[in-house]
């Protein structure tokens, strides 16, 4: 039995590493091919738009459980909204589908906690539960990318309501890990900023308002969104279907900013400390952190590395992969 994952990215790649080492095949599908493979990984270019390339990849690899982490992020999104949209939304779409046609086993997808960040104004203090209530016109999601991963969740919900897929859905808080010299994401850009600041002993401002934020904020290391994938697909029964995936801690931006200063040596950041918005530049700060009870009890995951961790490993990690290429 073969695992699909689409999007050889960040995650996609840590969790095709992850199932490899428990000794299972893997199909791994994107429009473009990773530096490296593990073993046990097959690679395939496919678009996750495509139906007839996804029917064929799972035909002709006895596919019977995909995890779908394809996506464009926040920044390419605004870019190039038709198709971030359409990555995020018709991908979505053309995967469930393929998964009622060939009555797959399961579908995890990856979501993402920005979903709820449009309603911080009124949550908390209590941890922020995957069933939330939102206002639906003023909460309503404040970015691209966060109403297409809200969509995307409704979508598997109701396949799963008026089709039996069985589906999952997986809520990550920032995600830790990456390429420190190319990042792409909002996490990967502010860590690799403050690490190589802290590398080379300068004194730096950050500017971008995406990476200055108020009061607290989730991270998440990568291992463990792979983890959590894995749980995802070996659970027996998830009657929630939606989770949240991140470590319990919080962390401002001093305390972050302290936290590599302790890892890779002391340096000296300025930022505008007026600023009153929550994380990448969402309007409102977050309350209070996401809970995360449910994917305990029903997917057996808990986080297990902190930011401390996440940080020494990410950086060390991404050295490896930078002078492998």
């Amino acid at each position: 039995m073969t695992v699909l994952i689409t999007g050889a990215g960040l995650i996609g790649c840590a969790l095709a590493e992850g199932l490899a080492a428990q000794g299972k095949d893997v199909v791994l599908v994107d429009i473009c091919e990773p530096p490296a493979l593990p073993p046990r990984t097959k690679f395939l270019a496919v678009d996750v738009t495509d139906a007839q390339a996804i029917d064929r990849a799972i035909v002709d690899h006895n596919v019977r459980e995909i995890v779908h982490t394809a996506a464009l992020l926040s920044t390419a999104m605004r870019t190039d909204p038709v198709r971030g949209l359409s990555v995020n939304l018709l991908g979505t779409i053309t995967l469930l589908q393929a998964c009622r046609h060939h009555g797959l086993r399961r579908i995890v997808l990856v979501s993402s906690t920005t979903v709820l960040y449009s309603g911080f104004a009124t949550l908390g203090p209590e941890p922020v539960p995957e069933d939330a209530a939102l206002g639906l016109v003023s909460q309503r999601p404040g970015s691209l990318y966060a109403i297409s991963k809200l969509t995307g969740e409704q979508l598997a919900l109701l396949y799963r309501d008026l089709d039996g897929v069985d589906t999952i859905s997986l809520r990550f808080g920032a995600v830790v890990g990456g390429r420190s010299d190319a990042p792409t994401s909002v996490p990967g850009r502010l860590f690799s900023t403050l690490v190589e600041a802290a590398r080379n002993g300068r004194s730096i401002r950050i500017d971008d308002p995406f990476l200055i934020w108020k009061g607290k904020e989730e991270f998440v290391d990568v291992r463990d969104c792979a983890r959590a994938a894995i749980c995802a697909l070996e659970t027996e029964r998830a009657p929630l279907g939606v989770y949240n995936i991140v470590h319990p801690r919080q962390w401002s931006l001093d305390e972050v900013i302290a936290t590599v200063a302790d890892i890779y040596g002391p340096f000296s950041v300025s930022y505008d400390r007026t600023v009153s918005t929550g994380f990448a530049g969402f309007p409102h700060v977050r309350p209070a952190g996401s809970a995360t009870s449910k994917a305990r009890d029903e997917l057996g995951f808990s986080a297990s590395h902190d930011l401390v961790d996440s940080l020494g490993y990410w950086w060390q990690s991404s050295a490896r992969a930078n002078r492998s290429m």
